[in-house]
């Protein structure tokens, strides 16, 4: 069935297909229907089945994925492209809306696919284990006392537990990146796709090198913005974020103290950044906002600068706000509405990320912990205690996926990189280790940018490049040596009052929408 007869009617079905090299008793079909919402846009409930290894299509061990489709509008009609937000654990189905936002209309040659991976947002069932794990003043993430220590270690055990106990807890075994993997190849069967494009985002990269190492032949062109190293992942990610993150909270500062005019909080960043370590001391005995606000959420809600430029007037002008008038509320709101209410994305995370990779032993990661907290102390508590429910998580860890893209490159796939080189959260490293991994691929670096995953964001070096790759295929130049292949500028910290972001590229109010619930990690 052609992509023009499957998009353009309600109900339609995908001819059916085999995902012979996922399960061979398992036949996928989908059936889109309009979503009811006055947009052009077609959903469905996709169902897969809970366990590959064993594809029983019973209703007790078939799982459903939520798929919005945004049909192509433009011609030449290019095919599908699936895209990721990252996370893991972050919902897909927004991610339609960039359809709009590739230059040139390039986005609308394509019917572009999100999803809601399983146990993520209208996925059936969504895992979720307690909503009130993130409250308000905390004790100190810094375990400085034994009491600190024991607090954390057994509410992060509980957490764990609680994932255990839930009602999806029947997903736990079956929620690592290979499962969501074989979910993609299951909508490109049910789709009659011969090959698909992908547009991944921060872990959503990973999901696109696991896809395109396993099956190499069913790629087209995939974008993956914000790279992760796929030989560090994920402690080994964890500990370099807690160094990144660390350095990015000192670069806002610096902007803070150029832009003293507005901001009143002086002119050095350093001594910026030694009042704030003052503050989370004074936070502590004495928290604000009725005693919403300890140093936790203050460092919880300072995390968003360290990740993107949007929203540092916003961020800088709340935190003066708290420094110098003790008004706390605009800066405890900014963590409420990052992290309290539903943990559907935390505990999808945590369910993905900790069955993954096997990870170290507790006591060589409270070593690294203190290590790093000597010289970068931002993150590297709060990142330790965010991370350790996989210390005692309730189902059994993977061994690490070897990633090539060799096998994809020889059928023709291409791939295009983008990292900042100031990106936190996937180091500019793992764009460099990727790109060595992949013959086929060409890597943009956005040049002293501490932006994570910020393509179509209205930098016309990077954005115009992805559409001609997307419309074309063509790649930049590849390059001799370990290096980029195209240096771009970086995308650009507001310059005056309220200002958000460049020129043209996803608004933010889309993008915060797009990527709520997986801050503050990949």
């Amino acid at each position: 069935m052609s992509l023009a007869s499957l998009t353009g009617l309600e109900g339609a079905t995908a001819s059916p297909g085999t995902v012979r090299t996922v399960a061979s008793a398992y036949t996928p079909t989908i059936t889109f229907a309009g979503c009811g919402d006055g947009t052009p846009d077609q959903c469905a409930n996709f169902a897969v089945p809970l366990d590959y290894a064993n594809p029983d299509t019973s209703a007790a061990n078939t799982i459903t994925l939520a798929v919005r489709m945004r049909p192509a509008t433009a011609t030449p009609n290019l095919g599908y492209m699936l895209a990721n937000p990252g996370g893991p654990g972050a919902s897909g189905t927004g991610l339609v809306a960039l359809a709009g936002n590739v230059p040139n209309n390039v986005g609308k040659q394509y019917s572009w696919i999100g999803f809601d991976p399983r146990g993520v947002g209208d996925s059936t069932p969504s895992l979720h284990c307690n909503t009130h794990y993130f409250g308000v003043n905390r004790p100190n993430y810094v375990p400085k006392t034994r009491a600190l220590m024991h607090f954390w270690k057994t509410k992060t055990r509980r957490y764990a537990a609680q994932c255990g106990a839930s009602a999806a807890a029947r997903l736990l075994g079956h929620v690592s990146t290979m499962d969501t993997v074989r979910d993609m190849e299951s909508l490109r069967v049910a789709l009659s796709a011969p090959k698909i494009s992908f547009y991944g985002f921060s872990y959503g990269t990973y999901l696109g090198q696991a896809y395109a190492t396993t099956y190499p032949g069913n790629v087209d062109k995939f974008v993956l913005d914000g790279v992760v190293n796929p030989v560090d992942y994920w402690y080994g990610a964890n500990l370099k974020q807690e160094r990144g993150f660390d350095r990015n909270i000192n670069i806002f500062f610096k902007w803070v103290a150029r832009h003293n005019h507005r901001y009143h909080l002086g002119t050095s960043g350093r001594a910026i950044r030694k009042g704030y370590n003052a503050l989370l001391k004074r936070l502590d005995r004495h928290p604000l906002a009725h005693r919403r606000l300890g140093p936790d959420e203050l460092t919880d809600a300072m995390i968003n600068a360290g990740y993107y430029v949007y929203n540092w007037d916003y961020i800088a002008a709340s935190y003066s706000a708290l420094v110098r008038k003790g008004r706390a509320f605009a800066m405890f709101d900014i963590y409420r509405q990052l992290n309290m209410g539903d943990d559907n994305g935390y505990a999808m995370y945590l369910a993905t990320q900790c069955t993954d990779v096997r990870r170290p032993s507790w006591h060589k990661q409270v070593l690294d912990a203190w290590r790093i907290h000597r010289k970068h102390p931002f993150l590297a508590w709060d990142n330790t205690w965010f991370n350790a429910p996989c210390v005692t998580w309730p189902a059994a860890s993977q061994s690490r996926i070897p990633i090539s893209g060799a096998a994809a490159a020889a059928a023709g796939a291409k791939f295009l990189l983008v990292n900042e080189t100031k990106d936190a959260a996937t180091p500019y490293s793992g764009a460099l280790k990727v790109r060595s991994l992949f013959p086929s691929s060409a890597l943009i670096a956005g040049v002293g940018g501490t932006t994570h995953a910020g393509s179509l964001s209205g930098v016309s070096c990077v954005d115009d490049r992805i559409a001609d790759f997307l419309a074309n295929g063509t790649l930049p130049a590849r390059l001799a040596g370990t290096r980029s292949d195209v240096n771009c500028p970086k995308v650009p910290a507001p310059s005056s009052r309220y200002a958000r972001t460049a020129s043209g590229g996803v608004p933010p109010a889309l993008r915060q929408q797009l990527f709520a619930g997986q801050l503050p990690r990949l």
